[in-house]
């Protein structure tokens, strides 16, 4: 039986919920107060070289979070992550939250925050939503000051040899702004610098993100960052931080942002929260050294990947289990009647109706998405997370599909009885099942195969593609790719997330489409090559009515409007 509760915002929610000192927090998983760097009462940073090491204890099991291609309506993905960790800690078990800190783009833009929702959130959600520790200025600091001495190096003569044309490394800001997209520097005579045309990506895009995300620790940062490829010569040899000799100058403005942050959920579980790339357009995990942390504390490490298995788990298998050795050992794919039947043909403003005949339509996008993680050797669990409108029917029929597909599901209600209530007992009892299973994890391709395999495997294999059409431009990268040894890097893809295909009206689970590979841009420092497909933008546009013209503050200054 579902809990009901009065309709208020996440945010009265938060602000109404207890909340303890981050020291209790720490205490309770055996992190001491001297690993701790405090950013007020209630969040802070840990020292990882302080942290005590105890005998005999084994590296915490990952249960990945992933969930069905996402829609408008929402699907709670977050909320999910959260409310299983809290129901894991109320059976007995040590875990952990591992989470990616919000964007300032989203949450002034559309998509809302990072830090679950209703009873099934991380506190201080207004700080993390917000300005957090500083991790985003500082990844924005480093990224802008890379590109003012690429830019300087030019005007100072030009040692490197630099063609201004072949630079492909840009400045980031941490805010959706398209007017930043395609811009002209270097304007105003020979004291301005060289003129160029340059544009902007969003912070979570950035190279230096993705080092910062996937660096083990701060050599392993200083090592990833001296090898961005910042552009080319004008014979065409790629041009790294490294040469330009300024590896050391970035780390430092990083090192206090890599260590990870330590805050709590509602029912108290210690959750970190630490490093944020999209999945749409970067790999869309949180940072390693915050996932192996965890799993250096916690016997369970509940964590999640952006958007659908078709991109942030596929990233996540593909990508980060290979660069820092931690595959899941089991996988959760989120799903919910409104998305369903959406996928199913039903208009945003008719999800509220019974409807089960779209999910028998829409079921076949959550189908793909459970093959799709079958195929790395992982049968998944399927969380039906329920909204207030889903009918008895509608859950039954869902429940009953899974059993007939050998998938093990259970209903959450972690939004309306989360906090460590019962609503999420049964996933919990699931999940714990399943990372009791047999597991056979491998990844979906070689790296022995060349990067243009590597596409095509991935658009067939997971997104259900004929073929892949790749551009002029991206074929010449292709050959560029080749001649720098660089074939062997895993692939990140770059792609709307509401379809399995590059168009984003394509709901459902299309086949037979191709998907256009307009261009390929090389991450040597982070380690992989991003695939940018379709007319998806690696700098996101405002809606109409953005998130920010409900925000304020009042005039004690606390947060209004934030969700």
């Amino acid at each position: 039986m579902t809990s009901i509760h009065a309709p208020v915002s996440d945010l009265e929610i938060a602000r109404a919920a207890p909340i303890r000192p981050i020291e209790e927090i720490a205490a309770t998983v055996g992190i001491p107060a001297d690993a701790l760097e405090l950013y007020g009462r209630h969040k802070a940073k840990i020292d990882i070289s302080r942290l005590p090491e105890v005998p005999g204890k084994s590296p915490g099991k990952v249960v990945l979070v992933s969930a069905m291609s996402p829609t408008p309506a929402g699907e709670g993905k977050s909320t999910c992550t959260v409310g299983l960790a809290d129901s894991l800690a109320r059976a007995g078990q040590r875990v952990m939250v591992a989470l990616r800190e919000p964007s300032l783009g989203p949450v002034m833009g559309m998509k809302g925050g990072a830090t679950g929702g209703g009873y099934s959130q991380v506190l201080p959600m207004e700080d993390i939503n917000l300005h957090f520790t500083g991790d985003f200025h500082a990844i924005t600091t480093a990224n802008n000051t890379l590109m003012a001495l690429v830019d300087n190096s030019i005007h100072q003569g030009n040692p490197l040899n630099i063609d201004p044309r072949r630079i492909t490394f840009k400045r980031v800001l941490d805010v959706n702004d398209r007017a930043l997209r395609e811009v002209v520097i270097g304007l105003g005579g020979p004291g301005q610098g060289v003129p160029r045309q340059d544009g902007f990506d969003i912070t979570v895009a950035s190279e230096i993100m993705a080092v910062f995300c996937l660096a083990t620790d701060l050599p392993d940062l200083r090592r990833r960052l001296a090898r961005i490829t910042v552009g080319y010569t004008y014979d065409r040899r790629p041009v790294t931080v490294a040469d330009l000799g300024v590896e050391g100058a970035l780390t430092l403005l990083l090192k206090d942002a890599l260590k990870p942050n330590l805050v709590q959920t509602i029912a108290g579980t210690p959750a970190l929260v630490h490093g944020g790339p999209f999945a749409n357009i970067a790999h869309g995990c949180n940072s390693v050294i915050a996932t192996q942390t965890a799993r250096s504390i916690a016997d369970i490490v509940v964590t999640e990947a952006g958007f659908g298995a078709d991109l942030g788990a596929e990233k996540f298998m593909d990508i980060k289990a290979r660069s820092a050795n931690v595959a899941p050992d089991a996988v959760v794919i989120v799903a919910t009647v409104r998305a369903l039947k959406m996928h199913g043909g039903v208009a945003k403003a008719d999800l509220g109706a019974p409807n089960v005949p779209a999910l028998q339509c829409g079921i076949e996008n959550l189908r793909r998405h459970v093959r799709n993680v079958q195929k790395f050797g992982i049968n998944p669990v399927v969380a039906i997370n329920r909204f207030t409108t889903d009918t008895d029917d509608e859950l039954a029929w869902i429940l009953k599909w899974c059993a007939a597909e050998g998938v093990p599901a259970a209903v959450a209600d972690v939004w309306g009885d989360g906090g460590g209530g019962p609503g999420g007992d049964d996933l919990a009892a699931k999940v714990l099942a399943a990372l009791d299973a047999p597991c056979s994890f491998r990844h979906l391709y070689p790296l022995e195969l060349s990067v243009e395999e590597k596409i095509r495997t991935i658009a067939c294999e997971i997104y259900g593609a004929a073929c892949v059409e790749f551009s002029v431009e991206a074929l010449r990268r292709l050959r560029e790719i080749e001649a720098n040894g660089w074939n062997s890097l895993p692939v990140c893809m770059a792609k709307t997330q509401y379809s399995f295909s590059d168009n984003p009206g394509l709901l459902g689970a299309p086949e037979g489409f191709t998907l256009h590979v307009r261009d390929l841009i090389p991450k040597t420092g982070a380690g992989f090559i991003v695939a940018l497909t379709g007319a998806v933008m690696t700098m996101p546009g405002l809606p109409k009515e953005p998130g920010a013209l409900r925000m304020d503050v009042d005039d004690d200054g606390g947060v209004v409007g934030l969700f």
